[in-house]
């Protein structure tokens, strides 16, 4: 199920995405949305809803502090697996912790948080996750030098990934993180 969408672009970060929950064959408009901000950060999640209204309402995003990629590898990963934990959402085989996958992006920066906790930093400044991912990327990559506004290229990746994928859906929704201090 799914595609979330990510454009690092002049100083913010920008998110988008659809509104598919699926079991199956089984799709439903879900009215809660899979973007939204928490304090600095806004965010986009794939794999479980339950893991994103975790990072919607539990989580208490920290501040970020000196060297973003320290913080969010350290201090972030810390607060994420303990806010998952507490809620019921992580998992645990052969004593590695497993999560979900999101997008996350702040000051400007765009993170992908994978299941193993591992924090990646696309060096295009997009990125997309979730099942429509692949065709989502490839209209972010083809909309590129086109000199298109943030939100079109996310309304394009998306279309493109609601046209030609069964896990995804409209309506799509979409975010902006709040510019960092200066």
């Amino acid at each position: 199920m799914t595609v979330i969408v990510g454009l690092a672009y002049n100083g913010r970060v920008h998110l988008g995405g659809d509104s598919a929950g699926v079991a199956g064959l089984r799709i439903t408009v879900r009215r809660d949305p899979k973007v939204f901000r928490n304090g600095p950060y806004a965010m986009g999640f794939t794999t479980s809803f339950r893991m994103g209204q975790l990072l919607h309402h539990a989580f208490k995003a920290p501040r970020p502090k000196g060297d973003l990629d320290r913080f969010m590898t350290t201090v972030f990963v810390d607060k994420l697996r303990a806010c998952l934990k507490d809620g019921g959402w992580a998992r645990k085989d052969s004593e590695q912790e497993q999560a979900g996958t999101f997008l996350v992006g702040v000051y400007g920066r765009l993170f992908t948080v994978y299941d193993d906790y591992q924090i990646a930093e696309p060096a295009d400044g997009y990125a997309a996750v979730g099942c429509g991912s692949e065709l989502a990327l490839g209209a972010l990559h083809a909309t590129a030098g086109f000199g298109l506004k943030p939100r079109a290229r996310l309304s394009l990746a998306l279309t493109a990934a609601g046209h030609h994928s069964a896990g995804v859906s409209a309506p799509f929704s979409y975010v902006t993180a709040r510019r960092g201090p200066s």
